[in-house]
C-alpha cells in the first residue's frame, strides 16, 4: 500500500480528496494545511504520493511541488484553478511537478494520480539502478586500489594483480571486490607471499 500526502486548507476539499485516494488504493492518506507542515512531513516519512490542492494559506503551492520533488521520490500533483494551471504548469512542469486544472471530474483525477504513480515508480527503478552502479564503481575503486598494493608491494604487473584477483574470486566464489578487500586489509597474501 502506498502511502499519500494531501496538502489541502479546504475542510470539503480534503474529504473528497482524501476520499479518491482511498478509493484509489492510499488508505487513510496523511493530511497537512500548509506549506510549512508539508515541508515537515517531507523531511521526516517518505511517500509516494503529494496531492497539493492550491492555493495553500502560506504560500500558492508550486514552490512546495517542486520542493517534494527534489526531496522525495514521489509523484507530486499540484490542482489549481484553470488559467493560474497553465501559468504553474509552465514554472513547474520542467521540474516533473504533474498540474491538474480546476474543476476536474472522478476520472481526470483518477487519471492524473495514476500518471503521479507511474513517475514514482519510475523513479524508484531509477534509484535502484543508481544504487547499483554506486556499488560496482564502488567495487572496481577497490579492486584498483587493491591491484595498486600488489603492484607497488608484491612487484607484481596490472596484468598479473588484475588475473590474480580473477582466480581468487572464481576459486573461493566470493566478488572481486572481497577479495580485494581481504588484500587490503591483509587477510589473505598471494601464494608465495606469505610474510
Amino acid at each position: 500500500m502506498g502511502r499519500a500526502l494531501i496538502v489541502s486548507a479546504g475542510t470539503n476539499s480534503n474529504e473528497y480528496l482524501a476520499r479518491q485516494m482511498t478509493a484509489l488504493g492510499y488508505p487513510r492518506p496523511v493530511m497537512a494545511a500548509s506549506g510549512s507542515e508539508a515541508r515537515r512531513l517531507l523531511t521526516d516519512s517518505g511517500f509516494d504520493l503529494i496531492v497539493i490542492n492550491a492555493p495553500l494559506p502560506d504560500e500558492f503551492g508550486h514552490e512546495l511541488g517542486i520542493f517534494g520533488v527534489e526531496h522525495s521520490l514521489a509523484g507530486v500533483l499540484l490542482l489549481a484553478k484553470g488559467e493560474t494551471a497553465a501559468q504553474m504548469g509552465d514554472r513547474v512542469e520542467e521540474y516533473g511537478v504533474l498540474v491538474l486544472s480546476k474543476p476536474f471530474s472522478v476520472s481526470q483525477f483518477h487519471q492524473a494520480v495514476r500518471m503521479a504513480k507511474a513517475c514514482h515508480q519510475r523513479l524508484l527503478l531509477l534509484e535502484e539502478k543508481n544504487h547499483a552502479l554506486q556499488e560496482k564503481m564502488a567495487q572496481i575503486r577497490l579492486v584498483d586500489r587493491a591491484k595498486c598494493f600488489l603492484i607497488q608491494h608484491r612487484a607484481m604487473t596490472e596484468e598479473d594483480a588484475h588475473r590474480l584477483i580473477e582466480k581468487r574470486a572464481m576459486d573461493t566464489r566470493t566478488n572481486r571486490g572481497e577479495v580485494a578487500r581481504q588484500i587490503l586489509e591483509g587477510q589473505w597474501v598471494p601464494q608465495g607471499e606469505e610474510r
